[in-house]
């Protein structure tokens, strides 16, 4: 992508941005079930760390990642509506018209959802230190958390962007990313240890992507932090969310070709 392509994904995405922040019910439902999560869940199992295998003796500072990776998984999911919306209303297809890189109008509202994931990110983990959470990796640990955070929102909204292209109906968004987030869920280390979970959905976990977000991020955090662990599964949420984006990218230019 050049320079000219930089920028106009740059005003691109100021322009979702500018639209985000008047809808400040959408903004502050998106923090609900994170806050759901991080209290609910941290009460409610906060023994089970008794078990073991969970590198913590507390339960809050084990789910914290789970909780800021689950919130950009769920937040980036629904990118393609925001597409779809785009769509119907002639928006996208006035862009057509005008010179404006084709990468730039198919990335701005990715690029607008990893600056949202980060500061939902930054939220949960200052509620989480409110409630008592420790950060043993610092701010290192914690940087890199809100980057495997941003890797993975990256790759499902490009995804839900191709998606959005693909299907062209709401419907079918809902019902895809519906039959898809409890599974990526809980085929996951999300509230649960690998050690305590059945040997199967340990295995399965092992190649979810949601699952090295969460490695990535709490190996980080670690006081002893496994940089192996934090490379490995980095790189490989980079190396899907470039796939992703190209994806998404040759989705687009297909949807540019039919109208």
């Amino acid at each position: 992508m050049n320079g000219g392509a930089l920028t106009q994904t740059w005003y691109l995405t100021q322009r979702h941005l500018v639209a985000l922040v008047r809808q400040p019910v959408f903004l502050l439902i998106s923090l609900i079930q994170p806050v759901i999560w991080l209290f609910l869940f941290g009460n409610l199992f906060k023994k089970v760390v008794e078990l073991g295998g969970f590198g913590t003796t507390s339960y809050l500072d084990y789910l914290i990642p789970g909780i800021v990776v689950m919130s950009a998984l769920g937040s980036s999911m629904w990118a393609g509506m925001g597409t779809l919306e785009e769509i119907e209303r002639g928006t996208l297809n006035r862009f057509l018209t005008t010179p404006v890189s084709r990468s730039a109008l198919m990335n701005a509202n990715v690029v607008q959802n990893g600056i949202s994931t980060a500061v939902q990110s930054v939220i949960i983990l200052l509620l989480g230190l409110l409630g008592g959470a420790g950060y043993p990796g610092g701010a290192g640990g914690l940087l890199i958390l809100v980057v495997a955070s941003i890797l993975l929102g990256t790759v499902f909204g490009a995804l839900s962007n191709a998606l959005g292209m693909l299907v062209r109906e709401r419907e079918s968004i809902i019902g895809i990313n519906t039959f898809l987030l409890l599974p990526l869920t809980f085929l996951s280390s999300a509230f649960m240890a690998p050690a305590q979970m059945p040997s199967w959905m340990a295995r399965i976990a092992d190649f979810n992507p949601v699952n090295w977000a969460m490695i990535a991020g709490r190996s980080a955090l670690s006081a002893d932090p496994d940089w192996s662990a934090v490379l490995t599964r980095g790189g490989a949420l980079l190396l899907l969310a470039l796939a992703a984006v190209w994806l998404s990218t040759r989705t687009f230019r297909a949807y540019q070709k039919s109208v």
